[in-house]
């Protein structure tokens, strides 16, 4: 079969060198031959376009491209070769110039297939063998050379390793991986060589599902794509109507024939593809996958969007979030000891203790003689010590809780989180508290929604009520649906359908019933390429919700675009035909306004592949933004200690009182106070002007002055107090200002790094 595209440029070359030729030949006094030239040029493109036009007819399709057919054989018919050449040149360029719009827009998404890993490098002994990915096994041990894609997913077995993760997240700054953390196919080994123990088969790696869904993501029809093909038949019997018209009333046959050339279905067959195409690939810069003009179109008309909780909304699996101690024993020594023991468990719950203690640099040992009880926790033998870690009742039986115990099971309980009690020969040490905690991006991520024209915001889940309404009321969400199974979650999609389209956003297996029946599912889909991925219509590769809402910024604008093309094309070409059904445009004169139209059209719908404009320009690079987050993430060891120190307080005597109200000045005034001072003077300013516009400047520097203030109170309580002058008023006013620092300081530090967020978008 002969490459369509070929054949087309083939058919531009020979019309424009008929074109040129003749028009050579009339200027240096050949007229006749200069006709049979243009005839010559034109006759090609006239038998390609009846060809496409049959084929066409066959398949139970009229296209618009029939008024093209009509100008070149009319002009031919009534001798005005010179008009037929023209417009040959012109549609023949036109098909060109689709082409290179297509190619444009879908660069994005062949690159992403075009740079899949072929070769592996694999260790035997102490010898390194070259292999197809395909034969890639779990378990083998392969060399990931600097500069090479990484081929499989796989575990990091050296000390550290530099991760250019752009291909898949679209974050543009490499990022650092420790040893034992996963990478993903696909991603780029930014710095020294590494090795890595293959996870997974190259089938069913991160990089492979994510080619198999760009190939999917062809340019399918969406229903808007197909009215405006509806549409485009409409203009072949107005364009008719319109020529007859002007030959009857005129008795000119050459002004209906003018009327034929200028007409120019390109804004109805062109621009929406087109536009759509271009959104796609501006997407899957920013890490979103679109599988087609369908989902795009859906995502633009979405009225609704449901969240899934777990993984979603929030980071998903159990997170450290607190650590309670008993009297006189450390926050460190508790995770320490609980981590080491944990070590020799496959739990969830005993990876995320390790992680926070790895992540913390505590050094950790292995126990022995380690016994586990299903569901309760387990124990084992640490430098001679008996420690137990786990519920209540294996740490500590049916003994009575102690104030401490009974405080962390109130604070599990409200804050709907896992308690894990540790203690050393019998002796209480602390608990420690998991929980699934909300994204950072998450707020955000409402709130752009809701900018970008969502109007309903709806959270289903198959979590109990009380833990989604303990994440919900941190968001600004118009419904809660709680304890729902897949075939409820399916139900109150269907349910929300009937009133507005539809989006449903999740991550797990579970959701994917749900966001098939969506009119657009979105698939979290930065851990792999699941049953989610599979059934959602958009794949989030990056492990960010506010990704969401670019998605439907971009369908939006998209849309948009493409609409406004069709409207002003359409407008031009009618402008055109009035004109030449009164005369004053001559066939010629007709055919180069066409093509002036097309072009304008297509350049207007590749916009589409910008990002467009922001009214705010960004003040902050991404690197600064992430430096900040760090400084912040920082200080949370500081702000749990505060939290300890307040707590306790309640039963401290004078002596300890005194230490540790000297110990929350001495946090509060080296690090708090001295943060919060360098923001107001080295970062505020940079964000003057724009921070401004969004009215954020003023409210965070007042709390920069609520937390100063609030420091200075302490500090004249810590200052020179003695044991004697603790007595229980005194403590509880400490007290009182210590927790009111550290409650500002974190709602502070939250509302600084959406600010943040928004300055570097």
């Amino acid at each position: 079969m002969l490459d369509e595209r070929l054949v087309r440029r083939s058919l531009a070359i020979i019309a424009l060198s008929g074109l040129a030729a003749g028009i050579l030949l009339a200027i240096t006094g050949y007229p006749a031959t200069a006709h049979w030239v243009w005839i010559a040029g034109t006759i090609p493109v006239v038998a390609g376009l009846a060809i496409s036009m049959t084929r066409d007819l066959l398949s139970g399709r009229l296209g618009v491209d029939a008024v093209a057919l009509l100008s070149m054989t009319g002009a031919l018919a009534l001798g005005e070769s010179l008009a037929a050449a023209v417009v040959a040149v012109m549609y023949a360029g036109g098909s060109i110039l689709e082409d290179f719009a297509v190619d444009r827009a879908e660069r994005d998404l062949r690159a992403l297939v075009d740079r899949a890993p072929r070769i592996a490098h694999r260790r035997n002994a102490s010898e390194i063998e070259d292999l197809p990915v395909d034969a890639v096994k779990i378990q083998d041990v392969l060399v990931i050379r600097a500069g090479e894609v990484i081929p499989v997913d796989g575990i990091i077995t050296a000390a550290a390793a530099t991760i250019d993760e752009s291909a898949l997240t679209g974050e543009p700054m490499p990022v650092n991986r420790g040893k034992g953390e996963h990478v993903c196919s696909g991603t780029l080994n930014a710095g020294e060589t590494f090795e890595i123990t293959a996870s997974a088969i190259a089938g069913d790696s991160t990089y492979a599902g994510i080619v198999r869904m760009v190939t999917t993501a062809q340019t399918a029809k969406s229903p808007f794509i197909r009215l405006a093909d509806r549409y485009a038949l409409m203009l072949l019997p107005v364009t008719l109507a319109v020529a007859g018209a002007a030959w009857g009333l005129s008795g000119d046959v050459i002004r209906g024939l003018a009327v034929l050339v200028a007409a120019t279905p390109c804004p109805l067959i062109i621009a929406a593809p087109v536009a759509f195409i271009a959104g796609v690939a501006q997407a899957a810069r920013k890490g979103i996958l679109i599988k087609g003009g369908g989902p795009l179109e859906a995502l633009a008309r979405a009225h609704t969007v449901m969240f899934d909780k777990t993984g979603t909304l929030t980071v998903g699996g159990a997170r450290l979030v607190a650590i309670e101690t008993a009297a006189d024993e450390s926050a460190d020594s508790v995770l320490q000891l609980a981590a080491s023991l944990e070590q020799a468990s496959h739990h969830v719950m005993a990876a995320a203790i390790v992680a926070a203690a790895v992540a913390k640099g505590l050094p950790l040992k292995m126990a022995e003689i380690v016994k586990e009880t299903m569901g309760a926790g387990l124990e084992g033998t640490l430098d001679g010590r008996l420690i137990r870690a786990g519920s209540y009742p294996l740490v500590f039986g049916a003994k009575r809780p102690e104030p401490w115990a009974q405080r962390t099971i109130r604070r599990a309980s409200w804050r709907s989180a896992l308690t894990v009690f540790v203690s050393a020969d019998g002796k209480p040490m602390g608990a420690l508290l998991l929980a699934d905690e909300l994204r950072q991006e998450t707020p955000q991520t409402v709130a752009a929604l809701r900018h970008a024209g969502i109007s309903r915001i709806v959270m289903v889940t198959g979590d109990r009520a009380d833990t989604a309404e303990t994440i919900a009321a941190a968001l600004d969400l118009d419904a809660v649906l709680a304890d729902r199974a897949p075939a409820d979650k399916v139900a109150a999609v269907s349910a929300e359908q009937k009133q507005h389209p539809t989006i449903m956003v999740g991550d797990g297996i579970n959701d994917a019933p749900a966001l098939a029946a969506a009119d657009a599912g979105i698939a979290m889909g930065a851990r792999g390429a699941s049953a989610s991925s599979e059934a959602a219509d958009v794949v989030i590769l990056v492990d960010r919700l506010d990704r969401v809402a670019d998605a439907v910024t971009i369908a939006r604008r998209a849309r948009r675009i493409a609409v406004q093309s069709i409207v002003v094309g359409l407008s031009l070409s009618g402008v055109a035909m009035v004109l030449a059904a009164f005369g004053w445009l001559t066939p010629v004169a007709g055919a180069l306004s066409q093509e002036a139209i097309d072009v304008a059209v297509i350049l207007n719908a590749l916009r589409a592949l910008s990002p467009g404009r922001s009214s705010i320009k960004p003040s902050l690079s991404e690197s600064s933004v992430r430096v900040l987050h760090d400084e912040h993430r920082a200080m949370q060891d500081s702000l749990d200690r505060l939290r300890a120190i307040a707590d306790a307080l309640d039963d401290a005597k004078p002596d300890m009182a005194v230490a540790l109200i000297a110990e929350a000045n001495g946090i509060v005034s080296k690090r708090i106070v001295t943060h919060e001072r360098g923001d107001e003077i080295t970062v505020y300013p940079r964000l003057a002007k724009d921070l401004t516009q969004i009215n954020g400047l003023s409210a965070m520097s007042r709390a920069h002055r609520e937390i100063l203030h609030s420091a200075r109170l302490l500090s004249r309580l810590a200052n020179g107090l003695m044991p004697d002058d603790a007595d229980r008023y005194l403590v509880r006013d400490a007290q009182r200002v210590i927790e009111s620092i550290e409650a500002l300081v974190r709602l502070h530090n939250a509302q600084e790094e959406d600010i943040y967020d928004r300055a570097a978008a």
